[in-house]
């Protein structure tokens, strides 16, 4: 078991468990002092049937009430609307201040569980259980809850720390091919924008990783949500530094508006990724040695590089509406070098579109 804790100046600091089984959680659970307590579980029905059952044995060992909410597994389920039916459950169940909201699933889970305990009774004590690789290596951590919103994704939520994330990796067994790749590209991010080393360190481990070799996939995820854990305890609000983990993101979320329901979002940050780095590449920031090494090293991992059938000219207007745009500009997230991201303002709408031209679907790749 590894166990990481993050601080924050806005709650308790929490702690990150790394393992290999829920054994250890009913301990976590009394060590936070929540034995006795009503839980919401708020899960998806694809996770559901696999999990449910065994999660509540371990909380009935800590004599907790639990009443599930789950709903349909998907983007589209990510609505306010859900967020509200989940309320709605919690004031029919008289549920109190100290009582919890726990996410089981992936992020679309945790960014609704997390958003609905931000907003009964302003804020009620929040834990996450995630079973898909994107949200252990990513959205799990850092705070960020939130729902899609008249195609915007995440564009109602707040920033709402959880009390415990706890990490089973043997979850990650159930999950097939598409999903465990859609998570790895948040890892590798990790990597990409802050630590050289990991990056090359997740090269290296390739097979283990795509075989789902166990203490790998543990080291990773330690290693991975160490990177975010620097970043988010000094830039908790995302005012400054932590906008470095939106690499690939400001176009890849404007892809998956446009695509949704098509790709996953771990595919969209892979193409994003590439945009951004082809961007950087055009700003004689990389190399182009750089740029297709990057490149091409999300190929054996089943990641995109290339994307057809998408509509530039909405996806640049997605993009001019979304959340990382201030009244001083975009920031767009570009590489110094593997391992150096920074925050850049200038970027055009026409280096955007030759990006987006460049992960357009060809039989040419260089």
């Amino acid at each position: 078991m590894k166990r990481i804790t993050v601080k924050t100046p806005l709650k308790k600091d929490y702690d990150v468990v790394i393992t290999k089984g829920f054994d250890e959680l009913a301990a976590e659970i009394d060590r936070l002092k929540l034995s006795g307590r009503k839980c919401m579980i708020v899960s998806d029905d694809n996770v559901s049937p696999i999990y449910m059952n065994e999660l509540r044995s371990v909380l009935a060992k800590c004599d907790i009430d639990c009443i599930e909410y789950s709903f349909k597994a998907g983007e589209e389920s990510k609505t306010k609307e859900t967020v509200d039916s989940i309320l709605d459950i919690m004031v029919e169940k008289s549920f109190k201040r100290s009582d919890i909201c726990l996410a089981l699933g992936g992020g679309v889970t945790g960014d609704m569980a997390g958003f609905a305990a931000s907003q009964y009774h302003r804020g009620i004590v929040f834990v996450q259980v995630p079973t898909s690789l994107l949200a252990m290596s990513d959205s799990s951590v850092g705070g960020k809850t939130g729902v899609d919103y008249k195609g915007v994704k995440n564009v109602l939520g707040a920033f709402y720390f959880p009390d415990l994330v706890y990490m089973n990796t043997a979850t990650l067994a159930t999950l097939d091919d598409r999903q465990f790749y859609n998570g790895f590209a948040e890892a590798m991010k990790h990597g990409i924008i802050k630590d050289e080393h990991f990056y090359e360190w997740l090269i290296e481990s390739m097979y283990e990783i795509c075989d789902r070799e166990p203490d790998t996939l543990e080291e990773m995820l330690y290693r991975s949500v160490n990177i975010k854990r620097m970043v988010v305890e000094k830039d908790p609000l995302e005012t400054g530094e932590r906008a470095l983990l939106n690499f690939g993101h400001t176009l890849g979320h404007a892809i998956e508006s446009d695509r949704m329901g098509v790709l996953l979002h771990g595919e969209c940050v892979a193409l994003g990724m590439v945009a951004a780095a082809y961007i950087s590449y055009k700003k004689e920031m990389i190399s182009m040695e750089e740029y297709l090494e990057l490149r091409d090293m999300l190929v054996p991992f089943n990641l995109p590089i290339t994307v057809d059938n998408i509509d530039i000219d909405k996806i640049i207007e997605t993009v001019t509406k979304d959340k990382k745009q201030d009244n001083t500009g975009l920031k767009f997230i570009l590489l110094k070098k593997i391992g150096k991201a920074v925050i850049d303002r200038s970027v055009t709408e026409d280096e955007m579109r030759a990006a987006l031209k460049e992960i357009e679907y060809t039989d040419d790749i260089e």
